[in-house]
């Protein structure tokens, strides 16, 4: 979870040594950092011990980390073979819905379509599984698919959820969402974040456009990204925690997004500053333009 993967794996190795012997919670946590830290081959070894060594039958919870960790390593291939071959029984959308994960991390559009296909049969009324459907589309230039997709849900009244990003000053939380207008300091924070983008663009930012809605225009895109709740989060935090050295702590309870990611990495290293944000996931510790899930997320 904090981008230590490699530690656990040697922690999981002292217990097989020494014991305390290890549970199917034990496996559960080794399996997820295996798949956050693009551990393969320690998770495979890891998930064939479960049975061989302890006698531990899988849960979906085993399965999903497999699944995952085959997806973050770019082993689509791998994993829906995982699922077809070690799966019993018909796969649960949590299995489902890490491969799709996986599709979108890697571009693999016509088996993200395939895939969530298979969610929206399974949980027809859960808006995430349909606005991933929507992003594959939208990634894949099939702008009539996303069309067809957000109008199905319109009649099914199913909204995607609102992200917003929270930090706390002086005891006090702020709360932040995309294009935020509605604190006391906006102005302050859109000038700040203004500088602060132009810093970051001087030292090699790009936009990633791709992380938005794709009937916008390119630059349209950049300006939609510009104001996104982790930035204008990162933005107030720097500008009142001015001259300190302490770390920045934000709270995302969406999965941060590609662009955020990349620009807080070069905000931690153009201001000098640890930028940590827990997002639904996992924490990033982002440092001298560094983020400890080395892109494993």
């Amino acid at each position: 979870m904090h981008g230590h993967g490699g530690e656990a794996v040697k922690l999981f190795n002292l217990m097989r040594q020494q014991g305390p012997p290890p549970n199917d919670v034990t496996f559960v946590a080794v399996l997820s950092a295996c798949a956050h830290a693009g551990l393969v081959s320690e998770g495979r070894d890891a998930f064939a011990s479960m049975k061989s060594v302890y006698g531990l039958v899988p849960r979906v919870e085993h399965y999903c980390s497999m699944v995952d960790m085959y997806g973050r390593a770019g082993l689509l291939d791998d994993a829906m073979r995982f699922i077809h071959d070690s799966i019993p029984g018909e796969p649960g959308p949590e299995v489902w819905t890490a491969m799709l994960g996986a599709c979108k991390m890697h571009k693999d559009f016509n088996l993200g379509v395939e895939v969530a296909e298979r969610l929206i049969a399974l949980e027809p009324e859960s808006p995430s599984h349909r606005v991933l459907l929507s992003n594959l589309y939208a990634l894949s230039g099939k702008m009539n698919h996303v069309e067809k997709v957000r109008d199905t849900m319109i009649k099914r009244r199913l909204k995607k959820p609102i992200g917003y990003s929270l930090i706390e000053i002086a005891g006090v939380a702020h709360l932040f969402r995309m294009g935020e207008k509605s604190h006391p300091k906006t102005s302050e924070i859109y000038q700040y974040l203004e500088k602060l983008i132009e810093k970051i663009t001087d030292v090699g930012y790009v936009p990633k456009t791709d992380s938005v809605l794709h009937e916008l225009e390119e630059e349209e895109r950049e300006f939609a990204l510009r104001y996104h709740g982790e930035k204008l989060a990162v933005a107030f935090g720097l500008m009142m925690t001015s001259g300190c050295t302490t770390p920045i702590r934000i709270i995302k309870n969406l999965r941060i997004c590609e662009d955020c990611h990349l620009a807080i990495k070069y905000m931690s290293a153009v201001e000098n500053r640890e930028i940590i944000v827990r997002d639904m996931h996992r924490f990033h510790h982002f440092k001298a333009g560094k983020c400890s899930c080395q892109e494993y997320w």
